[in-house]
């Protein structure tokens, strides 16, 4: 068997510490794969193929693809790779292009309508392939532009979550791409010859608030690498009593407020403030199970309270 290059066994490492952190998969399993064409997708794969191989859990995977009727579209790609691959699949059509074009004006941005239909889709195909968990290809930079995008355009401080109950009760949405770094993913990615297929809807859009943020993002790293990494623990890092929300602290008693956050399909949603200890990140996952996965794809060895993965990320 050919030795992994390095960059392929940190995203395998990355990706599993995620799945466990945040116990994203559990035996008995049916994730169902987002798979759209692009480079965080076909690495998405990848990695929950490589932990479908090593962990010590069973689940299945069925990877779906929306086809929203694009034009030029290229419709055998994905059947072909799948098939090839050995990989269970659907191809769902849906002619959202069309609704997206219509609805919205040209020189606006597409994406809030967009991912509102899509995300109707999918969740509706999850029920009928009875799947339990909806992998999304999202990964730590997309956590970061969201960050951004709601402290300057939204007054609230919230990201895209690792893993989001929906309000409808029954979907997951999980990302176990939590921790890569998009640079990573795009050299991963280039490595693998994907074939990847172009989105003519967000992808054509160059003034979109997201690319300022990623812009931003690309300067301040090039300025001081240790930055960006510094960003991505904090959001890990959470000191509710040295913020301002009443809703979270109690001021006066000094303590944080117990309660309930009411669940929401936003894909914004904020990650609940933790201070859990090793154990409590292990509750959710038998832990022999969680340190043979450790074991079986060489993640770190051990749970820190003091320090993210993302420490090590770079």
């Amino acid at each position: 068997m050919s030795k992994l290059p390095p960059l392929t066994r940190r995203l395998q490492r990355l990706s599993a510490r995620a799945v466990v952190d945040f116990n994203l998969i559990e035996a008995g399993d049916r994730v169902m794969v987002c798979l759209s064409g692009g480079k965080d997708s076909y690495t998405l794969l990848d990695m929950l193929l490589h932990l479908q191989r090593v962990a010590p859990i069973d689940f299945s995977l069925v990877a779906v693809n929306l086809d929203q009727k694009q034009p030029e579209f290229p419709e055998t790609v994905l059947p072909e790779y799948l098939t090839k691959r050995g990989v269970e699949f659907r191809i769902v059509e849906e002619d959202t292009y069309s609704i997206v074009k219509q609805k919205i004006p040209d020189g606006r941005t597409t994406c809030g309508l967009c991912s509102r239909l899509r995300r109707g889709i999918l969740y509706r195909v999850a029920d009928e392939l009875q799947a339990t968990k909806i992998a999304l290809g999202h990964h730590a930079d997309d956590m970061l532009e969201t960050m951004l995008l709601n402290l300057f355009h939204g007054g609230s401080i919230k990201t895209m979550p690792p893993k989001l109950h929906a309000d409808n009760g029954r979907n997951v949405v999980i990302r176990p791409l939590a921790y890569c770094r998009e640079r990573d993913i795009q050299a991963h990615s280039l490595a693998q010859s994907y074939p990847i297929i172009p989105c003519n809807l967000c992808g054509s859009q160059p003034n979109l608030q997201r690319q300022s943020m990623k812009q931003l993002l690309a300067e301040w790293e090039s300025e001081n690498p240790s930055r960006i990494t510094s960003m991505l623990t904090a959001m890990g890092n959470i000191k509710p009593s040295h913020l301002l929300d009443r809703k979270l602290y109690d001021f006066d008693a000094n303590a944080r407020i117990a309660h309930k956050e009411q669940p929401t399909d936003d894909a914004h949603r904020p990650n609940k403030p933790s201070d859990k200890t090793e154990d409590e990140l292990f509750s959710g996952i038998n832990r022999r199970s969680a340190k043979a996965l450790e074991q079986a794809v060489n993640v770190y060895p051990s749970l820190s309270t003091k320090g993210s993965p993302l420490h090590r990320m770079q």
